[in-house]
């Protein structure tokens, strides 16, 4: 069979699938994919190595702009070495239905999770694709957050209690050494999915039980942490960290964040360690490697939210011979539900039926693709399993948010309500205007949020009722309307309502 033969074959095998809700189909260039994943020449399936934080701000990383000098040098060597995207999100800000996502390529009214819930028994995953297909398939911590576990096909399981509650970087390197060692034994290529724990709360020199207490009840998830001996070998002063544009500059939350940037250092560590072992494996050169956030930092106004600050996560993708170093895509967004796609693709498996999402191996080859300029968040559930059903639609400059739950009455509440930030929130708030207008905002939302957000990057300023934007809202409307239409959102009925008003 010829070369061109094959790639057409493959082309029309990547297109047999759902594509996204968004993507407006395939532009004719993604054969570039195909080349990508099926060389001409037989080529060993390269290893998958996922490496996930839990709880990061996109802007927490040195080469994403936080200006802490050092906080991140292995993930900035990391993104030195492959390519960061500047649009990339999680399609849903709270951990388990995000993961969920990664791994069916299905938004999470479409795969069952849409909180702290198995996916459902008909929904395929990444997992047993790559089990079929001969990968050995491991996952350290949050293996839980992965659910049933009998869909995931896991070979190694190396739970957060045998890493220190997921935040040491020594016991990373440990596993990881070993888990390298197995699939070098066993002559398998592997999928390995590394979950850092940091910098999830109990942040680093936080009183580890009191902060479990004052996080929002009732939280199963939260009783379940345990207090981490671990320790850090760097610590922020209050003086010394950012204060993200979205919160209030006050000494209790800059308390708050100092701890929390001692637990993206550590996070950085343990990326390193794990890098290492690979390194030190001699498997590297055959080693797809991505990291990302499962969602933004566990602050108001980001996790558990459909803000821009609840999704964007900091993708950095290294793939050698493949990606090309030092490489920025600052164009396309891509979606937590583009994942398991693009896997499937690189790993030169065929595509599933059903998914959402859609690979975007061109993009890692530096070509254009189509369909990939605006993006689709959700939210249904914390995981106090507290109903506050989201849907957010935004392109680069313009985000509009639906809040299906806001009635003027019901309150707000998730983990990060019950932290010392919205405490100082509060407090302010009796003496403070512009603070006691973003801890209403923060309590009952209003049903329908539009920011510019190229004049208002910090999302603070709702113009839903400004004429000058009303045409935009109405574009954003619509494209809101047709993917929940073909996605059969379960908030489609609710929707139609709030916009016929």
């Amino acid at each position: 069979m010829s070369r061109k033969t094959i790639v057409g074959a493959v082309y029309l095998w990547a297109i047999a699938g759902l594509a996204s809700p968004l993507a407006a189909g395939p532009d004719g260039k993604d054969a570039t994919a195909a080349d990508l994943a099926r060389p001409a020449k037989k080529a060993a399936p390269p290893n998958i190595l996922l490496i996930t934080a839990d709880d990061m701000d996109y802007g927490s990383l040195g080469v994403t702009g936080c200006t802490i000098p050092g906080i991140t040098p292995n993930l900035d060597r990391l993104a030195s070495e492959g390519m960061r995207f500047t649009h990339a999100h999680v399609t849903v800000a709270v951990c388990q239905p995000s993961r969920s996502v990664l791994m069916t390529g299905r938004y999470p009214h479409r795969n069952g999770a849409m909180g702290f819930e198995p996916i459902r028994l008909d929904v395929p995953t990444l997992q047993e694709s790559l089990h079929a297909a001969g990968y050995l398939n491991g996952i350290f911590a949050k293996n839980a957050h992965l659910a049933p576990a009998g869909k995931f096909c896991w070979d190694v399981v190396v739970p957060a209690e045998d890493l220190a509650n997921g935040r040491d970087p020594a016991l990373y390197y440990q596993h990881s050494k070993e888990f390298f060692e197995k699939a070098r034994a066993a002559g398998k290529p592997f999928f390995l999915m590394a979950n850092s724990q940091d910098p999830h709360r109990p942040f680093a020199g936080a009183d580890a039980p009191q902060a479990a207490r004052r996080q929002a009840r009732p939280n199963r998830q939260n009783r379940r942490e345990k207090a981490t001996t671990v320790g850090v070998n760097r610590t922020y002063t209050p003086d010394e960290v950012p204060v993200p544009c979205f919160l209030p500059d006050l000494p209790e939350i800059r308390k708050e964040l100092a701890q929390y940037f001692a637990s993206v250092h550590r996070c950085d560590e343990t990326v390193g360690q794990i890098l290492r072992a690979l390194q030190e494996s001699g498997l590297e050169e055959n080693t797809l490697v991505m990291f990302l956030s499962d969602n933004g930092m566990p602050f108001v106004f980001a996790k558990t939210n459909c803000y821009r600050f609840s999704t964007r996560t900091p993708w950095i993708v290294r793939w050698p011979g493949k990606v090309k170093p030092g490489g920025v895509d600052d164009r396309h967004f891509i979606s937590g539900i583009d994942f398991m796609p693009t896997i499937l693709e690189a790993a030169g498996l065929p595509p599933v039926a059903g998914m959402d999402g859609r690979s975007f191996l061109p993009l890692l080859a530096g070509k254009p693709q189509e369909g990939r300029d605006e993006l689709y968040t959700v939210f249904h559930q914390t995981s106090g399993k507290r109903n506050f059903p989201m849907r957010s639609i935004q392109d680069r400059r313009y985000h509009y948010i639906f809040n299906a739950w806001s009635d003027g009455k019901t309150v707000f509440l998730s983990e990060s309500t019950g932290t010392p930030t919205f405490k100082a929130m509060q407090a302010a708030a009796g003496t403070n205007a512009a603070i006691a207008a973003r801890v209403r905002m923060l309590n009952y939302r209003v049903p329908e949020e539009l920011y510019d957000t190229e004049s208002d990057p910090c999302e603070q300023k709702n113009v839903i009722d400004d004429p000058k934007y009303k045409q935009e809202l109405e574009r954003l409307r619509a494209e809101m309307l047709r993917v929940m239409e073909s996605t059969k959102d379960p908030l489609l009925d609710a929707f139609r309502k709030q916009t016929r008003k």
